[in-house]
């Protein structure tokens, strides 16, 4: 009925820290890392530790080592990204938000069931991030990546969380038209800060089909959006 406890090494730790800060957005694609001197005098940890973590997460390609540049974190090239969609193909906006339908309302359901307190706090931190750079005359969507991104890593679905990374680097950063315009407009982003709000609260309630019906309500409401500025052009 037992089964040994086998301890982690301490590569594994490091390669799990700077993983889960991949995942969570808060080392950006494009972004790079700090040297393995600087990484393992952060860590407390020696050199070889943290190389052997890094190779690991190359293999996994969530980074890219260059020689003589240093170390990045993996972007979407210019033929295709991580999700294997070519970016010469007639991707819409439109398209994306409606694989986002099935995948963040799944994911926020779990995460209603899942979500620790760290993972609460991250989200609320992300959150206000949102309203001060917006505040401060930005448009708070970097802060929002990161919002959706703590409730896929409260799924503790490596799987689900990997899928919404590389949606993500598609979303965000691959693809030429972005959703930048949809911050532009005050009354939109009133609206979608109470639709944040609304899934950080069912998340916080542990209630997963209220947290559904938030998400699919943002998200309708952007897909909405996205529809009406095509139709108008």
């Amino acid at each position: 009925m037992l089964t040994p406890i086998k301890p982690k090494r301490i590569s594994d730790l490091v390669f799990e820290q700077l993983r889960d800060l991949i995942f969570k957005g808060l080392i950006k694609p494009g972004e790079q890392l700090m040297t393995e001197r600087e990484l393992a005098g952060n860590l407390n940890v020696s050199r070889p530790t943290v190389r052997e973590a890094i190779n690991r997460l190359v293999t996994l390609q969530l980074l890219d080592h260059r020689q003589g540049q240093g170390t990045f974190v993996v972007s979407p090239s210019a033929e295709k990204n991580s999700l294997g969609v070519p970016h010469d193909l007639d991707v819409s906006l439109a398209d994306l938000l409606e694989v986002r339908l099935g995948l963040e309302c799944n994911a926020v359901m779990m995460a209603a069931r899942r979500a620790t307190e760290e993972d609460l706090r991250d989200m609320e931190k992300n959150l206000h991030e949102m309203e001060t750079e917006r505040g401060a005359g930005g448009l708070g969507s970097d802060a929002d990546v990161r919002f959706h991104m703590a409730i896929a890593y409260a799924t503790k679905n490596m799987v689900q969380i990997h899928i919404m990374k590389s949606f993500y680097d598609l979303l965000f950063y691959g693809i030429k038209t972005n959703l930048q315009y949809l911050y532009t407009e005050p009354v939109t982003l009133e609206i979608i800060t109470r639709h944040h709000n609304n899934i950080f609260n069912a998340v916080r309630d542990r209630d997963p089909d209220a947290a559904y019906s938030a998400m699919r309500e943002h998200i309708m409401f952007v897909l909405d959006f996205v529809h009406e500025k095509k139709a108008s052009r």
